[in-house]
């Protein structure tokens, strides 16, 4: 017999979850189906962010960084470490701690919400009783009917044409978690997000990386000059960054994995390595979702269509997070799930993609929000630039990172912010008070005005803030 819910939300992940837990808060009778599971077989909501995506990247990112801070860094706080070893599979036990310490709060916040929780797979049934038939494929079978239905089954890697992963020698985000020595040599195909926080990860623990970029620029989305600045940083690590090669073919034995590729002179090279990371994008997820049973309209892309409010073609039919446009970032699904549980509930859901953050956890950090000078020009937008380095910010010079800077755009005639730009320490956290600047239309003057502690990197905000109408504190 069918269990009768108000609302169903296919997929636990930050899109998902949040979206039924909002929906719980507002009245409504929920469920949650998803069908992540752990190393014992048991529920694993919180989807790629929480299973193999932010979460654990971060928790590897900072061991690595501990790691590469005692080695390198120690010395000149006067701190004597000698013989400084890592225990990688220490480290990924402790990835894997805080994946479930993780996984368990979600499952805390459903019962906390009375939201109830189906572990396995959903997919449409058939339009029923004004509404939709769920079907439930666990460990046993079920099924969930209901008028409201919102989708978040997030996205998957996308691999290479011809070459599947195997998570072995040819590995997606997944597997360049769960790697359990540190590889001599590891090639990465893609500089985006995920290659080049993996290739950071390893880099620090003593592997020799090399990364293939498609595109003849470093990181195309971010501003020109702060991707410039990043990158000299990232090649005095001694990150190998091969821009505009073509990949050819590539090959597996037991040394390894072989990369034949074109560099940006045309000419033939070879790359052998003992593990590929493959990170060349994500695709939309509707695998197993029956969107045929229902009629429920995808794009080209494999994407669920949506409007502006998230609503598909189907009534009651909702979908969030990387299964739908926009950017595919953990927050701005988050952002969707609260905003379709609210119209839901006959309120006014918001969401802003021009004031959604971005930020890239490497060492330089880095964060902007808004457009980018060069998005800027190509709009024929008339603007004011001010940017400020941290190499002058007293705070970095007393944490011993002094790379980077903070860079802010703003209107030539009504110095309204738009954009900020940021690389340096900390930037994840230093891009939230841009973002809420620019929620709230305010102008270059308006952050520099405002009181920042003295000595802190937000400083440098400020400072960025007076520079845009060439003005300084730092005489």
């Amino acid at each position: 017999m069918s269990k009768q819910f108000d609302v169903i939300v296919i997929g636990g992940g930050p899109g998902g979850y949040i979206a039924a837990i909002r929906a719980a808060q507002l009245g409504f009778n929920v469920a949650c189906i998803d069908e992540w599971k752990n190393d014992k077989g048991g529920p694993a909501p919180g989807g790629t962010c929480t299973n193999v995506g932010c979460i654990p990247s971060k928790a590897l990112l900072q061991s690595s960084e501990h790691f590469e801070h005692a080695n390198k860094h120690f010395a000149d706080h006067g701190i004597t470490a000698s013989d400084v070893k890592i225990d990688v599979a220490k480290m990924i036990g402790r990835k894997d701690t805080v994946v479930k310490q993780n996984n368990d709060g979600i499952l805390y916040l459903f019962k906390k919400n009375k939201v109830s929780f189906f572990h396995g797979r959903g997919s449409f049934v058939k339009v029923a009783d004004g509404g939709y038939e769920i079907k439930v494929a666990g460990a046993a079978e079920e099924t969930l009917t209901a008028k409201q239905i919102v989708i978040a089954t997030g996205s998957n890697a996308r691999a290479l044409p011809g070459t599947p992963f195997d998570e072995e020698l040819i590995l997606s985000n997944d597997g360049a978690l769960r790697i359990g020595t540190v590889p001599k040599k590891l090639g990465l195909i893609g500089s985006g997000v995920i290659g080049l926080e993996m290739g950071s990860v390893w880099r620090r623990l003593g592997a020799e990386v090399t990364i293939l970029e498609g595109l003849p620029t470093f990181l195309g989305a971010v501003d020109e000059q702060i991707a410039k600045e990043a990158k000299k940083a990232f090649d005095k690590q001694g990150l190998k960054i091969e821009l505009g090669v073509k990949v050819g073919e590539v090959k597996t034995g037991k040394k390894g994995v072989s990369i034949a590729y074109t560099n940006a002179k045309g000419e033939a090279q070879s790359l052998d390595v003992d593990k590929l990371i493959v990170s060349i994008g994500r695709v939309p997820n509707t695998i197993g979702l029956n969107t045929e049973a229902v009629g429920l309209q995808l794009d080209e892309r494999g994407a669920i269509v949506v409007d502006a409010d998230c609503k598909t073609n189907l009534p009651g039919v909702w979908a969030v997070g990387d299964v739908v446009r926009g950017p595919m970032l953990a927050h701005k699904a988050e952002e969707e799930g609260v905003a379709v549980a609210e119209r839901m509930a006959g309120q006014h859901g918001h969401v802003n993609f021009n004031t959604i953050p971005w930020v890239i956890y490497t060492s330089p950090e880095i964060a902007w929000v808004g457009r980018t000078e060069q998005q800027l020009k190509a709009d024929g937008v008339k603007y004011k630039a001010g940017s400020f380095p941290f190499l002058a910010n007293g705070r970095a010079r007393a944490l011993g990172d002094t790379t980077g800077m903070v860079k802010m755009l703003a209107d030539a005639e009504t110095d309204e912010i738009l954009g900020v730009h940021i690389v340096g320490p900390q930037a994840s956290e230093l891009i939230a008070e841009a973002v809420v600047a620019m929620e709230f239309k305010a102008s270059s003057e308006d952050i520099a005005r405002i009181c920042h502690a003295h000595p802190s990197l937000s400083e440098a905000t400020k400072e960025a803030a007076l520079a845009v109408d060439k003005r300084t504190l730092n005489f």
